[in-house]
């Protein structure tokens, strides 16, 4: 039950709007940065290594190392030497996720953003390498270029072509990019009147999401 759980719509939708919501907390509480996705990363980290600017080359090398750990993390829960110990990875992955997020809400505000920036990449790279199906399509909670080209391919091919699969497919990945972006606008809302603590607004979320796996493991009546 716990793979069909975390191919939810429900479950992916959640972890979308968490995917937004986090994206506008680094960005409005830490230095104007998306953490989620690296790519800018690595364009500023090219451009200032071509620059000959050293210092300002590796002050982008940190977010990737931290983005990179993230995906190491969620392959370790499935290593099979570690999967005997862990049982649900999947449950296990939003767990750490949660444990994170605690510890970077309670952090006071002239606490080093680059130390937080640090701790929502490998938070949202955990959780992007665990959750990358929805239903029977490739998905991500925490970036939307991707959902979106998926979603405008899909309502292409559903209005020229009349293909019903693809209709199907353009209204979900319709949602999720509109929690990416319900989440982005809350994020950013919240982040703006509680500073740090706002990362207990994912952790909602997240909490939520968890909680379906055990919703979906009661026996039917």
């Amino acid at each position: 039950m716990e793979v069909i759980t975390a191919k939810t719509l429900r479950l992916i939708m959640l972890l979308g709007v968490a995917g937004g919501y986090l994206d506008a907390f680094t960005f409005v509480a830490h230095g104007g940065v998306f953490a989620n996705a690296q790519t800018g990363n690595v364009v500023l980290l090219g451009v200032d290594a071509a620059r000959g600017d050293v210092a300002g080359a590796l002050a982008h090398v940190p977010p990737l190392i931290a983005f990179v750990l993230g995906v190491a993390a969620a392959e370790t829960l499935t290593h099979p030497r570690v999967a005997p110990v862990v049982r649900r990875p999947v449950r296990v992955a939003l767990v750490i996720e949660i444990a994170v997020l605690l510890v970077v809400g309670a952090t006071p505000t002239w606490f080093a953003s680059s130390a937080v920036v640090l701790a929502v990449a490998f938070v949202a790279a955990l959780q992007n390498a665990t959750f990358g199906t929805v239903q029977e399509w490739s998905v991500n909670t925490t970036m939307t270029t991707g959902n979106l080209r998926t979603a405008a391919r899909a309502t292409y091919r559903a209005v020229f072509r009349r293909d019903a699969g693809a209709a199907q497919q353009a209204r979900t990945f319709g949602l999720v990019v509109l929690c990416f972006l319900v989440g982005a606008g809350v994020g950013a809302l919240v982040t703006e009147l509680l500073g740090n603590m706002a990362a207990w607004g994912a952790n909602f979320l997240i909490v939520t999401g968890l909680a379906l796996f055990f919703l979906d493991e009661r026996p039917p009546g």
